[in-house]
């Protein structure tokens, strides 16, 4: 890469309550957990990403760990903006000769207020960045899929992200109807710790949540290729002793129904609001699965049958969102009503 190409770098940036994806030359860069550990008396990032969701719930009263982004907005302003800046130094891991100025095309969700995408602006600028864009998820999401947005045609994508689930309309480059709640990843893994104390008495950590979310999370109570059950340990409420106990996928599909349900009446409501003529566009062409919510198995069937429409799950739905992004940023003349 020549000297020159420095001066100005093109980063497409998904900033999400769950993961923080970066592409930089049309490739996946930085795909970690959003996350920061923070020594508490110096108040200096010491890790981030992989690193630092390693010592979440194992650390010392001298240090914290913290999750920036809560419900897919910034919650700690200072912690968000000291991510981002650390992430973005992965890109270059030997320090360019002249530090590059950054142009940043950031998704943010649909149900966004102006505050909160003000939040997102500046801890872009504080990081670094000399020009900022915004793009709501369900478009970036859309465009990573592959749906030619400027069409004027119906398409329904729905994002389950860790924070947030966004249903959105999609037609003549822009959202027609939008649904957005508060119920995604982060909930089912807090069903999951819930669950375990409630039948099993036996406390567990998020990131075991997590691994057991992804072992033998179901949407289904019936699966045609059931995952194995899982070993869990934990500490026992009872004993305060730490135990194992099997857990089987039956069991999280009875954990999460709840919030599933909850997903489908979103789904219904914003099916609700769509106009006729997009209505007609969307039982041709079905529904669109997006975010890491849709790698949980037996969901696409699960919606399908309640709504009874075809539901696709996008392929590689946990990139799908920042694919878009940096699509929007390669052709940003071509997409400028996308930006925010």
């Amino acid at each position: 890469m020549g000297l020159f190409n420095f001066f100005t770098q093109d980063v497409a940036i998904d900033l999400g309550t769950a993961n923080t994806l970066i592409i930089h030359n049309d490739q996946v860069v930085v795909d970690e957990p959003s996350i920061v550990a923070v020594d508490r008396t110096t108040n200096k990032i010491i890790a981030v990403g992989k690193r630092a969701m390693m010592m979440d719930g194992k650390v010392h009263e001298n240090l914290k760990t913290i999750r920036p982004l809560k419900d897919g907005v910034i919650a700690d302003f200072n912690a968000a903006e000291g991510m981002i800046r650390e992430m973005i130094k992965l890109i270059y891991p030997k320090k360019p000769l002249f530090a590059p100025s950054w142009r940043m095309v950031i998704c943010i969700p649909s149900s966004i207020t102006e505050v909160e995408k003000r939040a997102v602006r500046d801890s872009a600028e504080q990081a670094g960045a000399k020009e900022v864009y915004m793009i709501h998820e369900p478009m970036a999401a859309a465009l990573g899929i592959g749906i030619d947005v400027e069409e004027p045609t119906g398409n329904m994508v729905i994002d389950i992200g860790g924070g947030t689930t966004g249903i959105s309309i999609i037609s003549l480059s822009g959202i027609v109807c939008d649904e957005s709640i508060r119920i995604a990843g982060d909930e089912f893994t807090a069903d999951i710790i819930e669950a375990m104390r409630r039948y099993h008495s036996l406390l567990i950590g998020e990131r075991t949540a997590e691994q057991i979310k992804i072992q033998v999370g179901s949407a289904l109570k019936e699966l045609e290729t059931p995952p194995d059950d899982v070993a869990v340990n934990g500490r026992d409420l009872v004993t305060g002793i730490p135990k194992q106990i099997m857990v089987s996928y039956q069991e999280v599909a009875d954990a999460l129904d709840k919030s599933i349900f909850k997903i489908e009446e979103a789904v219904l409501k914003a099916l609700e609001k769509t106009p006729p003529e997009l209505a007609s566009d969307i039982f041709r062409r079905g529904l669109y699965l997006t975010g890491g919510g849709a790698l949980l198995r037996g969901l696409d069937k699960r919606i399908s049958h309640k709504i009874k429409l075809p539901v696709h799950i996008a392929d590689d739905p946990l990139r799908s969102v920042v694919r878009g992004t940096g699509m929007a940023l390669k052709h940003i003349n071509k997409y400028p009503f996308l930006m925010q």
